[in-house]
């Protein structure tokens, strides 16, 4: 790889951007995408699937073959509510390689004995969650039941346009969310964001089944075509 493109490979992804090195095999050309141009490229469509895999691989164009080697941000979950199913859920997530943190300012939940090696902030949303900026690249799931702790901190998530935001809660419950929600200048497009009731419908009654279900959820919004992912949240 050319000092030029390493350079600024390593630039995106000091700013959590994606980025793909497209290289041809057979004469060892590179050239660069950044996110920005990926839907614009003349490979946009192969180079967006790879990028949701967050895998490089091998294609075939124009009688090419052509090594797409993609630098995806590591994906982070921010859970806000140390509570019986974020003890399910941070660790599963960090099977999945998640970079996780969980923040609840009541440090009776949010205690080390109850979430060993998992990164806890026992501060309110306004405090705790602006240091961590929070990107495209995060998964955020509120889950405490108490509207002044989940209310500000989805207003955040709406405002670093998070690839996936759930909430806890039965659809009456979401009903009035959204009602305080817009009440404080959230509009319909971000509402429509929140999965809620949160987690794929699998039936899941424990924590350790709801965990399982809002990391399916997760993992379908990062993998799969929009669309898709769509249907099977569904």
């Amino acid at each position: 790889m050319k000092l030029e493109t390493l350079t600024q490979v390593n630039a995106e992804r000091a700013a959590r951007r994606p980025v793909i090195v497209v290289t041809d095999v057979a004469n060892g050309d590179q050239r660069l995408v950044k996110a920005r141009d990926i839907a614009t490229d003349p490979l946009g469509a192969e180079l967006s699937k790879q990028l949701r895999m967050g895998k490089s691989g091998m294609i075939e164009s124009g009688g090419k073959k052509l090594f797409l080697n993609v630098y995806a941000p590591t994906a982070r979950l921010v859970i806000v509510g140390a509570v019986h199913i974020s003890q399910a859920l941070a660790p599963l997530a960090r099977s999945l390689d998640y970079d996780v943190t969980v923040v609840d300012p009541r440090t009776a939940f949010a205690s080390p004995e109850r979430f060993p090696d998992v990164p806890l902030i026992a501060e309110w949303p306004d405090v705790a969650l602006p240091p961590l900026n929070v990107d495209h690249y995060t998964a955020f799931v509120a889950v405490t039941h108490d509207p002044k702790i989940d209310d500000p901190a989805l207003l955040h998530a709406f405002e670093r346009d998070c690839f996936y935001i759930g909430a806890l809660g039965s659809r009456k419950t979401h009903a009035k969310r959204a009602e305080r929600l817009k009440a404080q200048g959230a509009s319909d497009a971000d509402i429509a964001r929140i999965h809620a009731p949160i987690g794929l419908s699998i039936g899941a009654v424990s924590p350790s089944e709801i965990a399982v279900a809002i990391m399916a959820e997760i993992t379908a919004e990062l993998r799969l075509p929009k669309e898709t992912a769509k249907v099977q949240a569904a």
